[in-house]
C-alpha cells in the first residue's frame, strides 16, 4: 500500500496517527533525495566515462586517418586505392559519430542532470526547510501550552487572560503552518512523479536519437562498406594468385639460382673481391665490391659496399677492360680468381676473386673468357604440347567454349576448379592433333567440364607467345595503372586492335564467352573480378619472370576485367583515335623508365657516376615484323609540343631505311619522334630528308646534339648515382645522346650524368 493521504482536518487534531503519516511522507522524500543524489553522481561518472571513450575514439580515428599503406610497384589498382582510402573513411565515420556523441552529452546535461539537480534543490530543499519550521513551531506551541496548563489558578486574571491569548496565537500559527506543510508534502509527492521521470524520458530520447543517428550514419556508410568488401575480396583473390606465383618463382630460383641470376644481354652484376696492393711491407688486402660489367662498352663499375655497416663506403670506380685471364692457384693461393687487364692503365693487372666456382665461370663468360657457359635464364614452357595459334587451335577454342556454355555454364567455380593434370594434357594433345581434332566436346560425356576448362587454359598458356603478345605487354599495363576510366578504356581499345588478326579474333571469342560466364555469376560464383584473376596471367605474361613482374599481376587482372566488361565496344568497333602515352601521367619517374623497359638491348648502368663514351660501331637493326611495325604511336611530336606534355620514346627507333611510310602513318610518327630530340624544342635537329642511308638513328641523334646546351623544363630528383638532380631552369653543358634510350648525358655544376630526355628542351 502507498502513502496515506494527509487530511487538513487532521492538522487540528495532530493525532499520533497523523504524525506517523507525516513521518512516512518525510521518509519518502528523504529516500527520493538520496536517490537523486546517487543518480546525479552516477550520471556524472557516466558523462566522464563517455568523455574518455570519446577522446579514445577520436584518438583512434586520428591514428587511422594519419596512416597510409605503402604498396609494391609504381601504381595502385582501383581496389588498392579504395582500400588505401578506407582508413580515412573509417576515421571520418568515427569522427562524425563522436560529434554526435558530444552533442548527446550536451543534451544529457541540459535535459537530465540540470533538471534533477534543480528539483532536488528547489523542491526537496524547500520541503526540508518547511520541515524544520514545522518541528520548531510544534515545539514552541506545545511548550507554551504546557506552560499555560502548569500556571497556577491563583494568578491574577489579567495574567491568565494574557497567557490564554498567547497560547491561542501560537496554536493558530502552528495550525496554519501545519496546513501549509501538509500541503507542501503532498504537492512534492505528486510533483516528483513527472519532475523526476520527465528528465529520464528526455535522457532516453537523447540516447535513442544518438543511436538513430548512428543507424543513419551506418546506412549512409553501407554503400561504401559493400564496395569496400568487394575491393577487399578482389585484392585477396589477386594476393592469392600473386603469392602462388611468387612462391613458384622462389622455388625455381632455389633449384637453379644461376639461371635466375639477375642479368641481361648487355650487363652482368654481382660481388667480387678485389685485390688492393699496398707498398711493402704491408702486402695486399681483399675488398668486397659490387661490380657491374657493361659488355658492349667493356666497362666495369665497382663500388665498395659493407653489409655490416649497411651502406657504401666509397665512390664508384669505373675501369675499361682489355682482357680477362683465369688466375691459376700456383701463382696465388686463392681459388676462383681472375686477372683483369685494364685499357686505361697500361701494365696494371687487377686481380679479382669470385664467390664460388659457378660464379667464377659466370664472370669468365661475361667478361669474354675462354670458358663460356650458358648462364642466361631460360623460360619455362609446358612440356610435350605443341600449341599453336593456327586453325586447329582456333577450332579447339570454339569447340571448348561451345561445350562449356552448353554443359557447365552454371557450374560453381567454373575455371577455378581444375581438372586432373594427366586428363587435361591428354585432352589437349588429342584436340590439337590434326588426325583426331573432330571430337565435339559439347556432346561427349567422356570429358567433364572442369577438364575442358583446364585444357583451354593450358592451351592458352602453352602458346609460344601470350595471346596479348610480349611486345604489347607493357603498353597494356600502363593504362591499367591510370585512375581515369575513359582514357584507360580508349587505350586498351586501341591496343587490342594493334594485336595480330588471329590473336584479336581468339581474344574476342574468349572475352565474349567470359562475359557470358560472368552473366551467370549468381549460379557459378564467377564474377568479372574472379575471371580477371584466373585469366590475367594466362593471357598476359612478361618476357622475364621477376618479383616486379609478378606484382603487375593485379594490373593484368584489371586489363582482363575491362576486356570482359567492354568486349562489345572493344571488339565491335574500330577505334577512331588513340590517347597518347602522356595522357596517363605528366613527366614522372615512370615516363623516364619506359625507354629502358621497351628497349632490352639498351645500356643502363645504375652504378656509374661517370659514364665514359666509347665509340662502338653500330649495326643496323633488322626490319621489324609486321605485328611489331604497328606499335608506333599515333600522336605526332607537334601535338605533344602543343599540349605542353613531354612525349614518350618511340617503340621501334632502329629502322627508317627499309620502308618509307607516309607522313600520316604510325611508323612515320615514330620516325619523327626520333628525329626530334626534344619535343619541347619544336624543331627537328636532323631533317629526315638528309638522313644518310646506312647510318642509324642513334648515330644521327648523337652527332646532332653533341656539345649542345639544354634547359630543364621540369625538376627531377636522381634515383641512381648515374643520374643528375636538378631544378626547373637548370642549364646543362656538353649535352649528348646517351646509349640509354630516353636519356641524354650532360654536365651540371661540374658533374656529368644522365638526364631524362623529356624533362629538358634543347637550346
Amino acid at each position: 500500500m502507498g502513502l496515506h493521504p494527509l487530511e487538513f482536518s487532521e492538522c487540528y487534531l495532530d493525532s499520533p496517527t497523523f504524525r506517523d503519516k507525516v513521518k512516512s511522507h518525510e521518509a519518502e522524500l528523504d529516500k527520493t533525495n538520496r536517490f537523486i543524489k546517487e543518480l546525479y553522481k552516477d550520471g556524472k561518472n557516466l558523462m566522464n566515462a563517455t568523455k574518455q571513450l570519446s577522446m579514445a575514439q577520436r584518438k583512434f580515428a586520428q591514428c587511422l586517418g594519419e596512416f597510409k599503406f605503402e604498396y609494391i610497384g609504381d601504381a595502385k589498382t582501383d581496389d588498392e586505392k579504395c582500400i588505401d582510402e578506407s582508413l580515412q573513411e573509417f576515421s571520418a565515420f568515427l569522427r562524425n559519430l563522436e560529434d554526435q556523441r558530444e552533442l548527446m552529452m550536451q543534451n544529457i546535461t541540459e535535459t537530465l542532470m540540470k533538471p534533477l539537480e534543480k528539483f532536488r534543490k528547489e523542491q526537496l530543499g524547500a520541503a526540508k526547510a518547511e520541515r524544520k519550521r514545522y518541528e520548531k513551531e510544534t515545539e514552541k506551541y506545545y511548550s507554551s501550552l504546557e506552560k499555560l496548563l502548569n500556571m497556577s489558578a491563583k494568578k491574577k486574571e489579567p495574567q491568565l487572560q494574557e497567557a490564554d491569548v498567547q497560547v491561542d496565537s501560537n496554536r493558530d500559527h502552528f495550525q496554519d503552518l501545519s496546513l501549509e506543510y501538509v500541503c507542501k508534502l503532498q504537492e512534492i509527492q505528486e510533483r516528483k512523479k513527472f519532475e523526476c521521470v520527465e528528465p529520464m524520458l528526455a535522457f532516453f530520447q537523447t540516447v535513442f536519437t544518438f543511436y538513430h543517428q548512428g543507424y543513419e550514419l551506418a546506412n549512409d556508410f553501407d554503400h561504401y562498406k559493400r564496395a569496400l568488401q568487394i575491393n577487399i575480396q578482389n585484392t585477396r583473390s589477386r594476393f592469392e594468385a600473386t603469392r602462388s606465383e611468387v612462391y613458384e618463382l622462389m622455388k625455381r630460383t632455389k633449384d637453379t639460382p644461376q639461371e635466375h641470376r639477375q642479368t641481361s644481354p648487355i650487363s652482368s652484376e654481382g660481388y667480387l673481391y678485389v685485390q688492393e696492393k699496398r707498398p711493402p711491407p704491408f702486402g695486399s688486402s681483399w675488398v668486397k665490391r659490387y661490380c657491374t660489367f657493361v659488355k658492349e662498352q667493356k666497362i666495369l663499375h665497382m663500388v665498395t659496399f659493407d653489409h655490416k655497416s649497411g651502406g657504401k663506403t666509397g665512390e664508384t670506380e669505373s675501369v675499361m677492360l682489355k682482357s680477362c685471364l683465369r688466375k691459376l692457384t700456383d701463382t696465388l693461393d686463392r681459388r676462383f680468381c681472375l686477372d683483369l687487364e685494364i685499357t686505361d692503365r697500361p701494365g696494371i693487372v687487377l686481380t679479382v676473386q669470385a664467390l664460388s666456382e659457378d660464379d667464377h665461370k659466370f664472370w669468365i663468360h661475361a667478361m669474354g673468357g675462354k670458358e663460356p657457359i650458358h648462364y642466361l635464364r631460360t623460360y619455362s614452357k609446358e612440356r610435350g604440347i605443341d600449341a599453336q595459334l593456327d586453325d586447329i587451335g582456333l577450332s579447339f577454342v570454339k569447340n571448348s567454349i561451345n561445350a562449356i556454355e552448353k554443359r557447365g555454364i552454371n557450374d560453381q567455380g567454373l575455371y577455378r576448379v581444375v581438372g586432373v593434370s594427366s586428363k587435361v594434357q591428354k585432352l589437349l594433345c588429342l584436340m590439337i592433333d590434326e588426325k583426331s581434332n573432330d571430337l565435339d566436346l559439347s556432346v561427349c560425356e567422356d570429358w567433364d567440364v572442369k577438364t575442358i576448362t583446364s585444357a583451354l587454359k593450358l592451351y592458352l598458356r602453352s602458346l609460344p607467345e601470350p595471346l596479348m603478345t610480349y611486345g604489347l605487354y607493357k603498353e597494356f599495363i600502363i593504362p591499367a595503372k591510370s585512375g581515369s576510366p575513359e582514357p584507360r578504356l580508349q587505350a586498351i581499345h586501341c591496343l587490342v586492335h594493334k594485336l595480330p588478326e588471329r590473336n584479336r579474333l581468339v581474344l574476342g571469342l574468349l572475352m565474349k564467352h567470359l562475359a557470358t560466364v560472368a552473366a551467370h555469376s549468381k549460379q557459378n560464383l564467377m564474377t568479372v573480378a574472379n575471371l580477371g584473376v584466373v585469366f590475367g596471367p594466362t593471357l598476359m605474361r612478361p618476357e622475364e619472370e621477376t618479383v616486379a613482374a609478378i606484382m603487375d599481376l593485379k594490373f593484368q587482372n584489371i586489363v582482363v576485367e575491362i576486356l570482359i566488361e567492354q568486349h562489345e565496344k572493344i571488339f565491335g568497333d574500330i577505334p577512331s583515335e588513340c590517347p597518347s602515352a602522356t595522357a596517363f601521367s605528366a613527366p614522372t619517374r615512370q615516363s623516364k623508365k619506359l625507354g629502358r623497359q621497351n628497349r632490352p638491348l639498351a645500356v643502363y648502368n645504375p652504378q656509374a657516376l661517370d659514364i665514359q663514351t666509347v665509340s662502338v660501331g653500330s649495326e643496323s637493326a633488322p626490319p621489324p615484323a609486321p605485328d611489331e611495325a604497328s606499335l608506333g604511336s599515333n600522336d605526332s611530336v607537334s601535338s605533344s609540343h602543343s599540349s605542353g606534355t613531354p612525349p614518350q620514346k618511340a617503340k621501334n627507333p632502329h629502322d627508317t631505311s627499309h620502308a618509307t611510310p607516309s607522313p600520316d602513318s604510325p611508323g612515320m610518327c615514330s620516325a619523327m619522334a626520333l628525329w626530334t630530340i626534344s619535343a619541347t624544342s619544336g624543331t627537328p635537329l636532323v631533317s629526315p630528308s638528309r638522313a644518310p642511308r646506312g647510318v642509324t638513328d642513334g648515330e644521327q641523334a648523337e652527332e646532332s646534339v653533341s656539345q649542345q646546351k639544354a634547359k630543364a623544363v621540369y625538376p627531377c630528383e636522381a634515383e641512381h648515382d648515374s643520374e643528375l638532380s636538378f631544378q626547373a631552369g637548370a642549364i646543362f653543358q656538353n649535352v649528348s645522346v646517351s646509349r640509354e634510350p630516353g636519356w641524354l648525358e650532360g654536365v651540371l655544376e661540374g658533374k656529368k650524368g644522365l638526364i631524362p630526355e623529356n624533362y629538358v628542351e634543347m637550346l
